[in-house]
């Protein structure tokens, strides 16, 4: 009876409850639908992932044109399985139906490592006898292996074992004591571990051994800081208060802040993908971009010694950044009044999973948005700024990426990331040339040299779907010095070059002419400028990919290739290294390099529906300040609306301090500086 009446109240809640929207992420209920589904009809699998199939993007426009009248999109299910014998399935569940609509078998592929997959392969490395055999050569006792660890990076690619099997390689460290950092003890093998089986099936020896480090530890701990000195003891408190509240609402996963509106959503593989961004011009609402997401990167290494080349890492697309998300703590992740969202995933029995406060969103003030003082009078006018952060941290083994997205007051999206964690450490021995590739950042300590490059995918929807990109070049003007067009050598414009088709688009960034990209609605123009309505990609940090041309990381990593490509949308064109990432060859390259000769290269992008592909980063030469633990390295790039707005659109905002010339000659007031607790400052 009970439970009877339980099942009638769960109905009952399910049939009342608001459907969710149609770009939310699946919960926990959706995901326990679509197991139970493919359980049903395809028997025990492993889940690698079930994440939120989003809508097709005609019926999804034509839905949030009219809500109301539209068709709402069907809530359907994006499944990865792997079956008995290493088979991998791709599935899509109908879960309003309650209906597997679509179950196929994709040989030749290993879909990405979840963090499941890397934490069992420690405990059987330090079993295995070939392992402790090489332990021991290099001075760690059998008694000792305890104290080895390892952390799992997919093999990248090995031409020797192929794609038939799901493999990972194991980089090797020592801890002598369990609060050390294994970092300062890497070891000189690297086993192979065949996830199917749960076996070492092979070992990588270097010709020249690399004996156990005998250096003291280098930690960062706070037992290791106090007993070398210390914490600082002159930093007084910073305190963050809205007493107030925050000025942002938050319905379902749809904020509205300062004329933005924006729906945030999140997923195993990009982490935050932001959906439907409006912004409210003067009762305008105004469509700027329909999907923003980081949606791939890799971390090449630049020791070419094998078995070096295999260290790539694609974070995103062989492990998932979502799936490395962290739980967010109050006051230490993120600082104020914050609002979290949770995520929810699959594990590999198929039981759904929560992450709690993965996503944190608040405010921070931004210093001066605008001001002047005239000169004459001494009359001004000066604006605080604030701005939106939606932000989420990902660890990936050793290192930590923070990533923020940030939406401002006068209609910039900028996404700032931070670098953190720990360098990838390599041993050596005392008096060991690195050869150039690499720094010895603590005695026995060779941290290398690497690239970390991140994909931007903007799906742009400026004033409407139909966009175009342009480049943008600050060049000097025609004529020599001395000449009737040029006479004093001064002039200098922006050279715009429209984008026709994806080949044009492949363009690199240059520093010389403070390249930018701009993403235009040609049909519409601003009434003073007569320009476009645009937004500008401005974006500063944009090293080319090192690894050469034709070899293993620039085949897999085609996206990295070029700094822009821009393609015609394609609904199912997300993952820029393409879907299932672990073990390809590059041979053919996957994502972009193959959606654009499937599209031709030569097909029209103009005046479209058009993604732009935004591949940034930094290049890092290790140092010994980056050890034993990296202080943030950020870098940011912005979206910055150009001839979009009539005027400065954030003049709205309530000045902190204003007087005018008129004020001033009748020495009467106008609005004052606030202190913290409200009140005015004198002046």
């Amino acid at each position: 009876m009970v439970l009877d009446r339980l099942q009638q109240l769960a109905h009952h809640v399910k049939a009342t409850a608001p459907p969710p929207h149609p770009l939310d992420p699946l919960s926990t209920s959706e995901i326990d639908t679509a197991v139970a589904l493919i359980r049903k009809e395809h028997g025990k699998v492993n889940f690698n992932a079930v994440t939120l199939y989003e809508p097709r993007k005609v019926e999804m426009m034509a839905w949030l044109a009219d809500p109301q009248k539209a068709p709402r999109p069907v809530r359907m299910a994006d499944v990865v399985a792997i079956a008995p014998g290493g088979k991998v399935y791709d599935g899509i569940v109908d879960l309003e139906q309650e209906k597997v609509i679509e179950w196929k078998h994709t040989p030749g592929v290993q879909p990405l490592i979840t963090m499941e997959d890397l934490q069992e392969v420690e405990s059987i490395v330090r079993k295995d006898p070939k392992v402790i055999e090489q332990c021991a050569i290099i001075g760690i006792p059998k008694e000792e292996m305890h104290k080895v660890y390892c952390d799992p990076w997919t093999i990248g690619y090995d031409e020797r074992f192929g794609t038939d099997f799901r493999l990972q390689q194991a980089l090797m460290y020592y801890r002598p004591h369990v609060d050390d950092s294994q970092y300062t003890y890497p070891l000189d093998f690297c086993p192979i571990f065949n996830a199917e089986t749960k076996e070492v099936i092979h070992i990588d020896i270097p010709p020249v051994r690399r004996p156990i480090s005998k250096a003291p530890p280098n930690n960062y701990d706070v037992n290791s800081i106090e007993k070398d000195g210390g914490f600082r003891t002159d930093i007084k408190p910073i305190h963050i208060t809205q007493p107030e509240g925050v000025s942002f609402n938050v319905n379902g996963r749809n904020i509205d802040w300062q004329n933005w509106n924006i729906h945030v959503g999140f997923n195993y593989r990009e982490g935050i993908v932001l959906n439907n961004i409006t912004f409210n011009d003067k009762g305008n609402v105004r469509p700027v971009f329909y999907r923003l997401s980081l949606a791939e990167m890799v971390v090449p290494y630049g020791n070419p010694e094998h078995p070096h080349q295999r260290k790539h890492a694609f974070d995103l697309g062989e492990y998932g950044g979502g799936y490395m998300t962290n739980s967010l703590s109050l006051g230490c992740d993120c600082k104020g009044a914050i609002h979290y969202m949770d995520a929810a995933f699959v594990n590999r029995a198929g039981a759904s999973t929560i992450v709690k406060n993965a996503i944190c969103i608040h405010e921070e003030d931004n210093g001066i948005l605008f001001k002047h003082t005239d000169f004459r009078d001494e009359s001004v006018i000066v604006t605080r700024a604030r701005k939106l952060i939606i932000s989420h941290i990902f660890t990936a083994a050793n290192y930590e990426y923070c990533v923020y997205w940030i939406f401002h007051q006068d209609g910039t999206v900028q996404l700032d990331i931070k670098l953190t964690g720990i360098l990838n450490t390599y041993a050596m021995n005392p008096g060991e040339d690195t050869k150039g590739w690499g720094t010895e950042v603590y005695p026995g300590v060779n941290a290398h040299n690497h690239q970390h490059l991140f994909c931007l995918r903007v799906d742009a929807n400026i004033d409407g779907p139909n966009n175009t990109v342009f480049q943008v070049d600050a060049v000097r003007g025609p004529g020599e010095v001395g000449s009737a067009e040029n006479k004093y050598g001064n002039a200098f414009y922006a050279k715009k070059t429209k984008f026709n088709t994806p080949r044009e688009a492949m363009s690199d960034y240059d520093g010389n002419t403070s390249r930018t990209w701009e993403i235009a609605n040609t049909n519409k123009l601003h009434p003073y400028s007569k320009k476009p309505v645009t937004y500008k990609l401005v974006s500063r940090e944009v090293p080319p990919l090192l690894p050469k041309e034709g070899g293993l990381v620039w085949k897999r990593a085609g996206f990295a290739r070029h700094a822009v490509h821009v393609t015609k949308y394609s609904d199912d064109q997300i993952h820029p290294a393409g879907r299932h990432v672990p073990q390809t060859s590059g041979e053919p390259s996957q994502g972009l390099p193959a959606w654009i000769e499937e599209a031709g290269a030569d097909s029209s992008i103009d005046n479209t529906d058009i993604v732009l592909w935004h591949t940034f980063g930094l290049t890092h030469f290790p140092a010994p300040e980056d050890y034993p633990i990296m202080p943030a390295e950020p870098m940011t790039l912005l979206l910055r609306p150009r001839h979009f707005f009539a005027r400065n659109p954030a003049l709205d905002v309530p000045p902190s301090y204003a007087r005018t010339p008129s004020q001033i000659a009748s020495d009467s007031c106008g609005c004052s500086c606030k202190k913290s607790d409200g009140s005015s400052v004198q002046v």
